[in-house]
């Protein structure tokens, strides 16, 4: 459709964006990218950098008239999704739309489209105030959310009358709209499901088990491809349940990411979706490890009109992410370096350890990228990483 343009725009320039500019210009594409000036490594990467914040659509839509582009893309980001569709949908590119965009990055839209669908979601309530929040007289616990946020952001698990109205407080002041979630809490263990969509055809790429910090935050502390504790049974019901959300939401192209719990009896339970790439690395480097499929060039191929190239290039290995909060994990990260340096495929640029609280995954300070043939080789390197596998 668009083979023979050769400029992309990408919204945004940070570390977990900078794979899709270098795959994009792999590819043979001249990369136009927007961003908020930082001194993120995407600013030097870009063929042309726009210092442009992403939530300036009219203005990047002006800028984008003028390029003659193949397709607009970005990965891992619910804010730079709605751009993207934007865009797109202005110039005729290949997209969602804005209907689908809203639907898939504000949660309140997105447990309503759950609930019309009949979709095993959580249910919940939205406020406006901690005076709604406490009219509610919910059970507890509860886990209160921005509607409109993501990366672990404003997001608290109360359990008592005394917690809710500072979770509230917290929630809203993240919320680009100022309003908040009331959730039921589901219970049991994490996990993220990965999916890349190609006019409505939906293909499963991976399923990613989650580890965080647990209650009151949530902030994710790494991530292991293929799950640890899932059975084949559960996988293939979570195969036949994830298309289901993805049309609920009006999702046709591109890449979805959809979290979940299940419970002890196996009962399934949806947190959200984003028609979006996993963030935390999780698209844009476990997928490749664990499938041999390269998600990011496949998100690229999407926006541009293609179908994407989903064969493997390789067989499948395991794949984990652990992210630094303390200075036990870079004594882990010294210890792997020396005793198992085979397993270590990527270490980002890590900040200095101020002893600043980790409240959401921007706060991290780092991370590092595992990969191991079988999953009993991956446990035992594991046994040497802050990992809660029980």
């Amino acid at each position: 459709m668009n083979a023979k343009k050769k400029n992309i725009a990408i919204i945004g320039a940070n570390e977990f964006q900078n794979p899709l500019i270098l795959a994009a210009k792999e590819m043979g594409y001249t990369t136009h990218v927007f961003a908020w000036q930082a001194g993120d490594v995407g600013e030097k990467t870009a063929d042309y950098f726009y210092p442009v914040s992403i939530v300036e659509l009219d203005r990047i839509l002006d800028i984008c008239r003028k390029l003659d582009l193949a397709g607009i893309v970005s990965i891992g980001s619910d804010l730079a999704s709605i751009t993207v569709n934007y865009v797109a949908e202005k110039l005729g590119l290949t997209g969602n739309g804005m209907d689908s965009a809203l639907a898939a990055t504000n949660k309140h839209r997105m447990r309503l489209a759950f609930e019309r669908a009949g979709l095993p979601s959580c249910r919940s309530r939205l406020v406006g105030s901690p005076e709604e929040a406490e009219a509610l007289a919910l059970p507890y616990p509860v886990i209160v959310k921005p509607t409109d946020r993501s990366g672990s952001r404003g997001i608290f698990k109360v359990t008592e009358d005394g917690q809710l109205r500072h979770a509230v407080e917290q929630a809203m002041a993240h919320s680009f709209e100022k309003k908040a979630l009331v959730e039921e809490f589901a219970q049991g263990r994490e996990y993220s499901i990965e999916y890349i969509s190609w006019q409505g055809q939906h293909h499963f790429l991976a399923c990613t088990e989650k580890f965080t910090t647990g209650a009151p935050l949530f902030v994710e502390t790494g991530h292991l491809q293929p799950p640890l504790h899932m059975t084949e049974e559960t996988l293939a019901e979570i195969q036949a349940l994830v298309p289901r959300v993805l049309d609920c939401l009006g999702v046709r192209f591109g890449a979805s990411h959809t979290e979940l719990k299940i419970d002890e009896k196996g009962g399934i339970k949806l947190i959200e979706c984003g028609a979006r790439m996993g963030g935390d690395c999780i698209g844009s480097d476990l997928v490749q490890i664990s499938r041999g499929v390269d998600f990011v060039k496949g998100c690229v191929d999407v926006a541009c009109g293609r179908a994407p190239m989903l064969t493997p290039a390789h067989e499948g290995r395991v794949a984990a992410i652990r992210f630094i909060f303390s200075q036990r994990d870079l004594d882990s990260l010294a210890y792997i370096r020396s005793h198992y340096p085979q397993a270590l495929c990527r270490v980002s640029d890590i900040l200095p350890l101020d002893g600043r609280e980790i409240s959401d995954s921007s706060t991290r300070y780092g991370f590092f990228i595992l990969s191991a043939a079988t999953m009993a080789e991956m446990l035992e390197i594991l046994r040497h990483v802050d990992f809660d596998l029980n």
